[in-house]
Protein backbone atom coordinates (compact mmCIF):
# COMPACT_ATOMS: atom_id res chain seq x y z
CA UNK A 1 0.00 0.00 0.00
CA UNK A 2 2.83 2.39 0.80
CA UNK A 3 4.51 1.86 -2.57
CA UNK A 4 1.20 2.37 -4.36
CA UNK A 5 0.64 5.62 -2.48
CA UNK A 6 4.14 6.86 -3.36
CA UNK A 7 3.46 6.07 -7.01
CA UNK A 8 0.14 7.93 -6.85
CA UNK A 9 1.84 11.01 -5.38
CA UNK A 10 4.49 10.84 -8.10
CA UNK A 11 1.84 10.53 -10.78
CA UNK A 12 -0.05 13.52 -9.36
CA UNK A 13 3.07 15.61 -9.93
CA UNK A 14 3.15 14.88 -13.68
CA UNK A 15 0.16 16.98 -14.79
CA UNK A 16 1.17 19.71 -12.34
CA UNK A 17 4.60 19.87 -14.03
CA UNK A 18 2.89 20.12 -17.41
CA UNK A 19 0.58 22.90 -16.23
CA UNK A 20 3.45 24.75 -14.57
CA UNK A 21 5.71 24.59 -17.60
CA UNK A 22 2.86 25.51 -19.94
CA UNK A 23 2.07 28.53 -17.77
CA UNK A 24 5.71 29.60 -17.64
CA UNK A 25 6.63 29.13 -21.29
CA UNK A 26 3.31 29.39 -23.13
CA UNK A 27 1.36 31.90 -21.03
CA UNK A 28 -0.95 33.02 -23.83
CA UNK A 29 -1.87 29.41 -24.61
CA UNK A 30 -2.41 28.65 -20.93
CA UNK A 31 -4.42 31.81 -20.45
CA UNK A 32 -6.79 30.80 -23.24
CA UNK A 33 -7.10 27.31 -21.76
CA UNK A 34 -8.27 28.68 -18.41
CA UNK A 35 -10.29 31.62 -19.70
CA UNK A 36 -7.79 34.40 -19.06
CA UNK A 37 -6.68 37.02 -21.53
CA UNK A 38 -3.32 38.45 -20.52
CA UNK A 39 -3.05 42.17 -21.23
CA UNK A 40 0.48 43.05 -22.30
CA UNK A 41 3.63 42.15 -20.44
CA UNK A 42 2.05 42.51 -16.97
CA UNK A 43 -0.68 40.01 -17.92
CA UNK A 44 1.82 37.51 -19.30
CA UNK A 45 3.93 37.95 -16.17
CA UNK A 46 0.87 37.29 -14.01
CA UNK A 47 0.12 33.98 -15.73
CA UNK A 48 3.77 32.93 -15.53
CA UNK A 49 4.12 33.86 -11.87
CA UNK A 50 0.75 33.04 -10.33
CA UNK A 51 -0.28 29.98 -12.35
CA UNK A 52 3.18 28.70 -13.24
CA UNK A 53 4.56 29.43 -9.80
CA UNK A 54 1.59 27.79 -8.09
CA UNK A 55 1.84 24.56 -10.05
CA UNK A 56 5.64 24.30 -9.94
CA UNK A 57 5.70 25.08 -6.21
CA UNK A 58 3.21 22.23 -5.70
CA UNK A 59 5.45 19.89 -7.69
CA UNK A 60 8.49 20.97 -5.69
CA UNK A 61 6.71 20.24 -2.42
CA UNK A 62 5.58 16.81 -3.64
CA UNK A 63 9.11 15.92 -4.78
CA UNK A 64 10.65 17.15 -1.52
CA UNK A 65 8.05 15.19 0.44
CA UNK A 66 8.78 12.01 -1.49
CA UNK A 67 12.56 12.44 -1.42
CA UNK A 68 12.78 13.36 2.26
CA UNK A 69 9.98 11.02 3.36
CA UNK A 70 8.27 14.04 4.95
CA UNK A 71 4.58 13.73 4.21
CA UNK A 72 3.74 17.08 5.77
CA UNK A 73 4.67 18.51 2.36
CA UNK A 74 1.72 16.58 0.89
CA UNK A 75 -0.62 18.34 3.32
CA UNK A 76 0.74 21.72 2.19
CA UNK A 77 -0.18 20.90 -1.40
CA UNK A 78 -3.56 19.54 -0.26
CA UNK A 79 -4.23 22.87 1.47
CA UNK A 80 -3.35 24.77 -1.70
CA UNK A 81 -5.63 22.54 -3.77
CA UNK A 82 -8.38 23.01 -1.20
CA UNK A 83 -7.94 26.78 -1.32
CA UNK A 84 -8.22 26.69 -5.12
CA UNK A 85 -11.37 24.57 -4.83
CA UNK A 86 -12.85 27.03 -2.32
CA UNK A 87 -12.12 29.85 -4.76
CA UNK A 88 -14.02 27.97 -7.46
CA UNK A 89 -16.96 27.36 -5.12
CA UNK A 90 -17.03 31.05 -4.19
CA UNK A 91 -17.02 31.80 -7.92
CA UNK A 92 -19.97 29.48 -8.50
CA UNK A 93 -21.93 31.15 -5.72
CA UNK A 94 -20.95 34.71 -6.71
CA UNK A 95 -20.85 34.42 -10.50
CA UNK A 96 -23.04 31.47 -11.37
CA UNK A 97 -22.34 27.95 -12.53
CA UNK A 98 -20.54 27.08 -15.75
CA UNK A 99 -19.90 23.43 -16.51
CA UNK A 100 -16.31 24.30 -17.51
CA UNK A 101 -15.56 24.96 -13.83
CA UNK A 102 -16.59 21.49 -12.70
CA UNK A 103 -13.65 19.38 -14.03
CA UNK A 104 -10.89 21.49 -12.42
CA UNK A 105 -12.90 21.72 -9.19
CA UNK A 106 -13.24 17.94 -9.02
CA UNK A 107 -9.57 17.46 -9.90
CA UNK A 108 -8.49 19.83 -7.12
CA UNK A 109 -10.71 18.03 -4.61
CA UNK A 110 -9.44 14.59 -5.69
CA UNK A 111 -5.78 15.66 -5.61
CA UNK A 112 -6.28 17.18 -2.15
CA UNK A 113 -8.02 14.05 -0.84
CA UNK A 114 -5.37 11.72 -2.29
CA UNK A 115 -2.59 13.77 -0.72
CA UNK A 116 -4.27 13.77 2.68
CA UNK A 117 -4.67 10.00 2.36
CA UNK A 118 -1.02 9.67 1.32
CA UNK A 119 0.04 11.64 4.38
CA UNK A 120 -1.79 9.28 6.72
CA UNK A 121 -0.77 6.08 4.92
CA UNK A 122 2.92 7.02 4.66
CA UNK A 123 3.30 8.80 8.00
Amino acid sequence: MELAMRIIVGLLAVPLVALGLRSMFMPTNMGEAVGLSPVGIPGLSEIRSVLGGFFLACVTMLVVGLAADETLWFLAVAILMGAAAIGRIVGIVADGFDKAVLPPLLIELVIGALLVAAHFVLN
